[in-house]
C-alpha cells in the first residue's frame, strides 16, 4: 500500500513538474531598436502580472530571419509556440502547415472588435483570422510644419497636387529637399495602390486563387511613379540615395527634407528628433484629386501560433495573447513606438485616460481612420506567393527608372514579367494545396 502511495505521489509530482515546465514558452520576434524595447517591456510585464505562465521573448534581428529560423526549427521540432511575422509573408505561412488559425485556438475572443483594415490582411478568403494583429502600422504623411510655414504654405497638404505646390514654394525659398521617399514598394507602391483602390494583381491580389497575375503595370500607379521620376528631375522630390544622410527617415528627422510618407511606427523617433527644433504634423497620406480614398493596408506584424506543442504551452500562449490585446497594452505600444491600436475599444480608452490630446497618441486616431476608410476586394491586403522576393524585384527595376536607364513603364513591365514567373513557381510548388 505504501508502495502504491509512493508511486501515485511520484506520478503526481512528475505531472506537476511537466505542467510547470510546459507553462514556459517562447515568443520569437523580428524587431530591433525602440520596437524591440517595447516588446521586451511587454514580455516582462506579462511575466510580472501572473505566475502561472512564463514567456521567453527571443529577438531574431528581422522578420525574414525569424520566419526562416522558425520553419527550420519546426522541421526539427525545436520551434517556438509564438512567432511574429510581417504582412508580406502571410501566404507563405498560411501554406507552410506550421501554424494554426488563432481564431480556432481562441474561439471565445470577439475578433470582430478588430479594426477591419488591421485584420483583413491576416484573414482567410472566408474571413477567419489566422494570426493576431500586434505591432500594426500603416502609412502616414509627415510634414515639417515649421519649414512649410517659412515657405508660405500654411495648410497641411492633402493631395498630390498640394504636395507639388508646396514643394515648388519650398524650392523657391531655397529648400533643397521638399519631399523625400525611400522608393520602396510598401510605401511608394502598395499603400498608394490600396488607398486609390487599384489592384496589384488579379484574383483580388491573390485572395481568390494561386493563379493570380500582376496587373500594376497597367494601373494609375505607373503614372504616379513616372510623376515621381519627373518631379525628381525638377528638384521637388528626392529618393533616399539623393540625401546627405543616405536614409530618407534620417533626412526628414534632421530637417534636411520637409515632407515624407512613412510608417506610423516611425512617429516616435521623428517626434524626438524634432523636439525643440521643428513642429511636426502627421496626417492621412495624399490622394490624387480625381480618386476616392480607400483604406490603407496594415503594416508591421502579427503573431502566429505554431503547431506541435503541449496544451499547457498553448494555454500560456493564449494568456499572453489575451494580455497583449488589452487596451492598456496597445496604448503602451502606441505611445512607445507610434504603432497603431488594432481594436476598436482603444480610442475610447485613450479618450478616458486623460491623455487624449497627448502627442504620444498622435498616430492612433489618424492611423485607425486610414485603415478604416471604405474598402474593396482589392484593398484587403496582398495574398501573393514569394511576395517578399517580389518586393526586391520591384525595387531593383524601379531603381533603373530613377537612375534614368529606362522609363518607368518599361521598369514596371519588366517587374510584372519577373513577378509572374515567381507566382507561377509558387503555384507549382503548392499545386496540391488548398488556399485558405
Amino acid at each position: 500500500m505504501k508502495i502504491s502511495i509512493l508511486v501515485a505521489a511520484a506520478a503526481l509530482l512528475t505531472a506537476a513538474c511537466s505542467s510547470a515546465q510546459a507553462a514556459n514558452f517562447e515568443f520569437w520576434y523580428g524587431n530591433t531598436g525602440s520596437v524591440e524595447k517595447a516588446i521586451l517591456a511587454q514580455c516582462d510585464a506579462f511575466n510580472a502580472s501572473q505566475s502561472a505562465n512564463h514567456v521567453t521573448c527571443v529577438g531574431q534581428g528581422s522578420y525574414e530571419v525569424s520566419m526562416q529560423k522558425a520553419i527550420a526549427a519546426y522541421r526539427s521540432n525545436k520551434h517556438p509556440v509564438l512567432i511574429q511575422f510581417f504582412d508580406a509573408g502571410t501566404l507563405d505561412l498560411l501554406l507552410s502547415d506550421a501554424v494554426v488559425p488563432v481564431q480556432d485556438v481562441l474561439p471565445d475572443v470577439d475578433w470582430n472588435n478588430y479594426i477591419k483594415g488591421a485584420r483583413s490582411y491576416y484573414e482567410t478568403s472566408g474571413g477567419k483570422l489566422y494570426s493576431q494583429p500586434y505591432n500594426a502600422s500603416t502609412l502616414l504623411f509627415y510634414v515639417n510644419k515649421t519649414e512649410l510655414e517659412k515657405a508660405g504654405f500654411t495648410e497641411m497638404p492633402k493631395t498630390w497636387e498640394d504636395i507639388i505646390e508646396a514643394a515648388r514654394k519650398l524650392k523657391a525659398a531655397g529648400h533643397e529637399c521638399p519631399y523625400v521617399t525611400n522608393g520602396e514598394p510598401w510605401s511608394m507602391f502598395e499603400q498608394f495602390s490600396a488607398r486609390h483602390g487599384l489592384p496589384i494583381a488579379s484574383e483580388h491580389n491573390g485572395y481568390d486563387g494561386l493563379n493570380a497575375e500582376y496587373v500594376f503595370n497597367s494601373t494609375f500607379v505607373a503614372k504616379h511613379l513616372q510623376n515621381l521620376v519627373d518631379w525628381r528631375k525638377e528638384g521637388l522630390v528626392k529618393i533616399a540615395s539623393d540625401t546627405k544622410a543616405g536614409n530618407y527617415t534620417a533626412a526628414f528627422n534632421s530637417g534636411e527634407c520637409a515632407m515624407m510618407e512613412n510608417s506610423s511606427g516611425s512617429y516616435t523617433d521623428s517626434a524626438k528628433a524634432f523636439e525643440g527644433k521643428y513642429e511636426l504634423s502627421v496626417g492621412l497620406t495624399p490622394m490624387y484629386k480625381s480618386y476616392e480614398r480607400h483604406n490603407t493596408f496594415v503594416g508591421g506584424a502579427s503573431i502566429y501560433i505554431m503547431k506541435g506543442h503541449e496544451q499547457a504551452e498553448i494555454d500560456g500562449a493564449k494568456a499572453f495573447l489575451d494580455f497583449l490585446r488589452k487596451p492598456e497594452q496597445q496604448m503602451f505600444m502606441t505611445a512607445s513606438t507610434g504603432y497603431v491600436p488594432v481594436t476598436t475599444d482603444v480610442l475610447d480608452a485613450i479618450a478616458k485616460s486623460g491623455d487624449a490630446g497627448s502627442r504620444k497618441y498622435a498616430t492612433a486616431a489618424v492611423g485607425i481612420e486610414s485603415m478604416n476608410e471604405p474598402g474593396t476586394a482589392d484593398t484587403r491586403g496582398i495574398r501573393l506567393g514569394f511576395y517578399v522576393q517580389f518586393r526586391s524585384v520591384l525595387m531593383e527595376e524601379t531603381q533603373k527608372a530613377f537612375a534614368g536607364t529606362e522609363t518607368m513603364q518599361v521598369a514596371l513591365d519588366n517587374a510584372k514579367k519577373r513577378g509572374d514567373e515567381l507566382l507561377r513557381r509558387f503555384e507549382q510548388t503548392y499545386k496540391t494545396a488548398k488556399l485558405p
